[in-house]
């Protein structure tokens, strides 16, 4: 377009013409709207940004439960929850060996603030509560959706500005009209993190966040949980992520949820299991 009007321009000088000049100046504005939406894409790319938000909130505790059961789906008591608080700006990492429950507790306080109105008892959501959820099989997106559609089916977002984030994400023109399945799974975690932060809550439920992500990627998103002070409930294998991330730490032990100083010990008895 500018190689366009700097011809269009020479020939409007050359002949005198004021519609040349007029079309001119009218290519090197559109030229400039396109570079302006252009810009974020290419600051953030780095192998595809991970960024998050959190919109914030005026309420101190936005997640309370009170001795709740966890069980599987068939009703096997797994351990109980004890009288628990979560409290803005805690990022609690949820430890236990594998099987121990510690998914099926994601998944009460998943439906809990889904059906707040409802009520879920034993668990009370605070109304101000904006839920980012991302489980480690990446389950809320379907293999057969495009990224594009992804976005474009939950946000209102301009076509530009969704091709222009989904290439910040490090998922280029070439794969965002084909099926989210024919993404890596690097690229995949990214695509899910994107729409967590578009989400823009103030409560981040992450089970296994890190599975999908290299190491840059796991970086840039303990360094986002951390900048935006993103409350959040995490459960992790990666010891360095929980080690830099939590704040506090719940761990389950002889049936029962109890609260840890840190992980350490927990590491320590995984270790010589």
């Amino acid at each position: 377009m500018r190689r366009q009007a700097a011809k269009l321009n020479n020939i409007g000088i050359n002949s005198g013409s004021d519609l040349l000049v007029v079309k001119t100046k009218q290519l090197r504005e559109r030229a400039a709207r396109i570079e302006a939406q252009a810009r974020p894409a290419h600051r953030e790319r780095s192998a595809g940004a991970i960024r998050l938000a959190n919109r914030g909130t005026h309420a101190k505790v936005l997640i309370s439960i009170d001795d709740v059961t966890v069980a599987t789906p068939d009703g096997t008591a797994l351990f109980r929850s004890g009288k628990q608080a979560i409290c803005q700006g805690d990022r609690i990492v949820l430890l236990g060996p594998n099987g121990a429950g510690k998914t099926r507790l994601v998944a009460m306080l998943k439906a809990a603030i889904g059906t707040r109105e409802q009520g879920q008892p034993g668990i009370k959501v605070t109304p101000s509560v904006v839920l980012g959820y991302g489980d480690q099989a990446l389950a809320d997106l379907g293999n057969a959706e495009t990224p594009f559609n992804v976005l474009n089916a939950r946000f209102e977002l301009a076509d530009p500005r969704i091709r222009s984030l989904l290439a910040g994400a490090g998922i280029g023109l070439d794969l965002q009209e084909k099926p989210v399945g024919n993404l890596s799974g690097g690229q995949k975690a990214r695509l899910g993190m994107l729409v967590l932060r578009l989400t823009n809550p103030n409560f981040y439920l992450l089970d296994e966040p890190t599975n999908h992500l290299d190491i840059e990627g796991q970086e840039a998103l303990e360094d986002e949980l951390l900048e935006t002070e993103a409350t959040s409930l995490l459960v992790s294998h990666d010891r360095s992520f929980i080690r830099n991330v939590g704040n506090r730490f719940w761990q389950i032990e002889k049936k029962k949820l109890v609260e840890v100083d840190d992980p350490e010990a927990f590491f320590a008895a995984q270790a010589g299991a």
